[in-house]
């Protein structure tokens, strides 16, 4: 085994059936994962090698796809269209076009249309287009194929582009034409975001003719107009070539107000594969005694790479802070993953190790509530923080108080357990609460119960946590049934709500809890032609595997076992990762589909601690059902 470099701009050949050690640069201590030749066996202890850029690796020279088409190189056909107004039930009467490459005229098109109706007299006025002028004229449909044609494969180039390009795009919806889908540069947002204010006092095409002092003036002519809307184009390209706009792409964000400094960036993307993994921002800064650090900003996941990664630096991404966060980042690196389930993995795992700011979910996977049965002459149910390895009895997780305080409420509601936290003898009497009076405790503070009958109210409430539902709903029956008699249906509903939070928390209970006691499971599950297996331990994933064809998944899942990751169980039930890794597990293994390759323990929930589809109603109102 050979140790290999730390992480650079470009991805390494690894020949099969070898084995790879990296280190992660991104965590602090440096973190060891393993890969496993072409065959992508994930063997980490954490999360893969690192393959990235970082801002190192901006200086590396762009290959042409990378920068973009060259306007100089980029053929454009400035299109301008008279029509009969701007209804979208009116039509065209004249088009013009100019194709121009490099400064260069490469062609005209120009043709009146007969628009086989009135041309109203305010458009016969200001175009001089007349009923009698376009009579013997082709129709639209049968000029729009030769203009089709002359525009094939040009960005299409119009003043006001909205408004041709959406006549164009009607016209061939209604003649049976397929619309190209051309890149369209749209003059008039180009120069409202490249001149300034004082400059023109608007951009229509006359007032920008007239301030680029071009040959031939606009006059509500098609042809006439795109020649003038060509300089115009010119002219504009000019100017924004001074910040930075040299690229169809450039030109295209620059008019969503894409700033030059993220569009710059955009070369970070170079590189990446067009393949499935996680991607971070990274942030390289120096600590208040001078020493360099690094500090990650943001992590995402993707199916395609090169594509996510570059979309940060175009148009399409509009949220604010993810703007701030291109800003101030210094590089970006990625991560390959065999499988959806390992980038899954490896985003939280990030997330939960570096707390990035911009991230906005799974931060804090430590912050989760357990209901906690205690150890005492006469138990009760507490809302605890942690887990602890103590014997007593744990259920949850919960996420937010309100849902943990919504259980607690309805195995208090179900069985009279005690509720005060006073630590009470099984010998002494001590003074009871009112709760008592009201019949809502069984008063073990008295000695009104000997701690053997006690004990029966603990174990229904260890069996309602551990084993079956239908107690608790069969216990708080009565009283939901004389609230809707008695018409008290806002407090029905409030019992209903603890339920319901009840059945949702035991089910996700049960669900993390059976993994956590599960030493290893092996599954694999056919994605398209590959198959996607996976190790895992105590509810953490310990190797992943993409197994291709012509290769044997047997084999492979063997090797990912042989060298997977050694996992330590933690207190019952807790498993041995996050919560929600575990569920993203959870959610793999319970797809249709999934095979179980070898199970080591037992991977089984209980059988009535689950409802089906309103088996809450039937059992809290009704007779018990199967």
């Amino acid at each position: 085994m050979a140790q290999s470099p730390q992480a650079g701009p470009r991805a390494r050949h690894v020949p099969q059936s070898t084995f790879r050690i990296s280190m992660c640069p991104a965590c602090n201590p440096p973190l060891t994962f393993f890969f496993c030749g072409n065959s992508g066996v994930f063997l980490s202890v954490a999360l893969p090698s690192v393959r990235g850029m970082s801002s190192s690796a901006t200086s590396t020279q762009p290959s042409f796809e990378d920068l973009g088409r060259q306007l100089r190189h980029t053929t454009f056909c400035v299109v301008d269209l008279e029509t009969t107004g701007g209804a979208a039930d009116d039509t065209i009467t004249e088009i013009g076009a100019v194709k121009v490459r490099g400064g260069e005229v490469l062609g005209e098109y120009q043709t009146l249309v007969n628009p086989l109706t009135h041309i109203p007299a305010l458009i016969a006025v200001l175009t001089g287009i007349t009923d009698q002028l376009v009579a013997g004229s082709p129709t639209l449909g049968q000029v729009l194929p030769s203009f089709l044609e002359f525009a094939a494969g040009s960005v299409i180039v119009a003043h006001n582009a909205r408004f041709d390009v959406g006549f164009l795009k009607r016209a061939c919806l209604r003649f049976g034409h397929s619309w190209p889908n051309p890149d369209v540069i749209d003059t008039v947002a180009l120069a409202r975001h490249a001149l300034l204010r004082d400059e023109v006092p608007n951009c229509k095409l006359a007032t920008l003719a007239r301030h680029f002092q071009v040959s031939e003036a606009p006059n509500h002519r098609a042809l006439t107009d795109a020649r003038a809307t060509v300089e115009v184009l010119h002219a504009l390209i000019e100017r924004v070539g001074n910040m930075g706009v040299h690229t169809v792409e450039d030109l295209a964000e620059f008019t969503r107000q894409v700033s030059p400094g993220r569009r710059a960036k955009r070369q970070w993307a170079q590189g990446l594969p067009a393949t499935g993994g996680i991607y971070y921002f990274v942030s390289d800064t120096t600590d208040p005694q001078g020493l360099p650090q690094r500090q990650i900003l943001y992590v995402g996941k993707s199916r395609n790479l090169a594509r996510r990664v570059r979309s940060y630096f175009s148009a399409s991404e509009k949220r604010a802070r993810i703007d701030e966060m291109v800003r101030i980042a210094s590089g970006v690196e990625y991560v390959e993953c065999a499988t959806s389930l390992q980038a899954d993995v490896l985003e939280l795992r990030l997330i939960a190790a570096h707390a990035p700011r911009y991230n906005r979910r799974s931060k804090f996977p430590e912050r989760q509530l357990w209901l906690k049965l205690t150890r005492e002459p006469f138990p009760r149910l507490s809302i605890v923080r942690a887990v602890a390895d103590d014997g007593t009895q744990y259920f949850g997780p919960f996420s937010r108080r309100a849902a943990a305080e919504q259980t607690l409420l309805a195995l208090q509601d179900a069985f009279p357990i005690r509720q005060c936290t006073t630590r009470l003898s099984a010998r002494r009497p001590s003074a009871a609460c009112v709760l008592a009076e009201l019949g809502k405790c069984c008063a073990p503070c008295e000695l009104l119960i000997t701690p053997e009958a006690y004990a029966e109210v603990v174990d229904d409430v260890r069996r309602s946590l551990t084993t079956d539902v239908r107690p608790l709903l069969e216990a708080v029956r009565p009283r939901l049934r004389k609230l809707v008699g008695s018409q008290r249906f806002e407090d029905a509903a409030g019992l209903t709500i603890r339920l319901e939070t009840y059945t949702r928390a035991a089910l996700r209970h049960h669900r993390v809890a059976s993994l956590a006691r599960c030493p290893q499971i092996v599954a694999a599950y056919r994605a398209d032609a590959d198959w996607e297996i996976h190790v895992i331990r105590h509810g953490r994933l310990a190797a992943a595997v993409l197994a291709r064809p012509g290769e044997v998944p047997q084999a492979l899942a063997r090797a990912a076992v042989a060298v997977a990751e050694s996992v330590v169980p933690a207190p019952q039930p807790l498993p041995a990762a996050t919560i929600e890794e575990t569920e993203r597990i959870a959610d793999w293994l319970e797809r249709p589909g999934v095979r179980l390759i070898e199970i080591d323990g037992t991977w089984s929930w209980p059988l009535h601690i689950g409802l089906a589809e309103g088996g809450l109603a039937r059992h809290a109102l009704g007779a018990p059902g199967r």
